[in-house]
């Protein structure tokens, strides 16, 4: 019995055409079962191949490859092309941003949903643009483009934990591990720019409740997994460290992947696909071609002075304004990360800060994206993971802030295939339960990839023999948001 294992002495050597044996390095990528397989097959092949026309063997061989990132058509055609996806994690209330309440005012210090006491907000609304949209002063630099928002009054959850409602919002799962938003998004539609990642989480400093889980790839190949980008590094070398080697060129490089890449084929044809494998030559490749776009993409002081006063000078400034950037090069999806929206204790002037930090940099966001012609093909969303209590926190302090609230939050959506000023659904009196035109987020899942022109209930992965999706087995189309 011939051995499929051989020693480096023991190879066939090629200058010696009396051997009569190939020296392909595939045919050191046999088993036992393989090798025999292929000499009881090989007459039936050689047969087959006098039945087959030559030139059709010839042209399916000359297929262009197609990447995992190629850009691929969508189900139906969509507004949005690109989505920037602002997460305000901690959970922001809606009863002091998005969801005046005045009768909770006039309740503040009184009894209410029986022994709680209520606490209205400090916070003036006012009626904004020709939709008389009505805002919150924190959101007022916001709330001047009030006619191209949409605000989702009835949004609610299923639990009012930050790291379990958080991994919820972005993959529509509370137990099992699934992928992520941004990672469905660029598995269905590919991305535009093939020297950049698909999607991209910018966040500040320390990871979000759940880590990783946000912008994760799951059972979906792990090229589709969010790249994270610390935006707090003092430069963009650092921000987006081991990109370039200083070591190698790169014309060798190339020549290096190519061969790893070469291997990897013969491997997969000979012996089996290794998905881990392939992920992380994908990550390679992207890191090669990232040498090329990425240090200008992140680089904003490529942008005039005017423009980066327009964003300011707060750390949400700075991530806008790379988001901007992003999506103009052609980048799928973009989350950015702004935390610190946990109020229990001092609202009033914890909010505040909070909003500030972000009002004047989303305003300029979608000034920008006008000014650009691309704020019709990109869909900015805002939003947390649940919302607050209509009551003070039973934490005994002097200067009370909200409890947690499954029942009752807001999202704010603007640009691509959005309908602008316009309010869905309604919450109670006192902003405490989510009463009319209830929004879940599998519905603002599923509302989300609409505007991308894919059809939730058909953007399917099989995997352990099931077929999943980001909205599970629910969903529905928000419609009255659609332009």
């Amino acid at each position: 019995m011939l051995s499929h294992r051989h020693h480096a002495s023991e190879l066939p050597d090629a200058s010696h055409p009396c051997c009569g044996i190939s020296t392909n390095i595939e045919d050191y990528f046999l088993t036992r079962r393989q090798f025999l397989s292929r000499m009881g097959m090989g007459l039936g092949a050689l047969s087959l191949a006098n039945i087959l026309d030559p030139m059709d063997l010839m042209a399916a061989q000359a297929k262009p490859a197609v990447g995992p990132l190629t850009p691929r058509p969508s189900h139906f055609p969509g507004k949005a092309k690109a989505v920037i996806h602002i997460f305000a994690q901690g959970a922001p209330s809606h009863i002091d941003t998005w969801d005046p309440k005045p009768t909770l005012t006039r309740m503040n210090g009184k009894s209410i949903l029986g022994d709680e006491i209520a606490l209205g907000s400090p916070f003036k609304f006012a009626k904004y643009g020709q939709s008389g949209l009505e805002v919150s002063e924190v959101f007022a630099k916001t709330a001047a483009h009030a006619d191209d928002l949409a605000v989702v009054r009835s949004m609610w959850t299923d639990i009012p934990a930050h790291e379990v409602a958080t991994v919820f919002m972005n993959t529509g799962s509370l137990r099992i591990a699934k992928p992520s938003m941004g990672s469905w998004l660029v598995y269905g539609l590919g991305t535009e720019n093939q020297n950049l990642p698909g999607f991209i989480a910018l966040r500040g400093g320390g990871l979000p409740p759940g880590g990783a889980a946000n912008y994760q790839s799951a059972f979906l190949p792990g090229v589709y997994q969010g790249t994270s980008i610390n935006t707090q590094a003092p430069s963009v070398p650092q921000m987006i460290q081991n990109i370039r080697n200083t070591y190698v060129p790169k014309n060798e490089q190339r020549r290096q992947l190519d061969f790893v890449h070469q291997l990897n084929d013969i491997h997969a044809k000979n012996l089996q696909r290794d998905a881990a494998l392939e992920t992380r030559l994908e990550s390679y490749e992207i890191a090669f071609r990232m040498q090329a776009e990425s240090l200008d993409a992140f680089d904003i002081n490529k942008e005039s002075a005017d423009t980066r006063a327009a964003y300011g000078t707060s750390e949400q400034g700075k991530q806008l304004l790379i988001a901007r950037r992003l999506v103009e090069r052609g980048v799928r999806v973009v989350q950015v990360w702004h935390n610190g929206w946990d109020h229990h204790q001092q609202l009033e002037s914890r909010l505040s800060t909070k909003a500030r930090e972000i009002d004047q940099p989303l305003a300029a966001l979608i000034h920008d994206l006008k000014q650009r012609g691309l704020f019709d093909s990109t869909l900015v969303i805002w939003g947390g993971e649940f919302g607050r209590k209509s009551t003070r926190d039973r934490n005994g302090s002097e200067d009370p802030g909200r409890d947690h609230n499954a029942k009752a939050f807001s999202v704010v959506m603007a640009g691509g295939g959005i309908k602008g000023g316009t309010v869905h659904g309604a919450t109670d009196e006192f902003g405490s339960a989510s009463i009319q035109d209830k929004v879940h987020p599998h519905d603002l899942h599923a509302t989300i990839l609409h505007c991308m022109g894919m059809d939730h209930t058909k953007l399917t992965y099989r995997f352990n023999g099931r077929d999943f999706r980001l909205t599970d087995v629910a969903g529905n189309v928000v419609k009255p948001l659609i332009a």
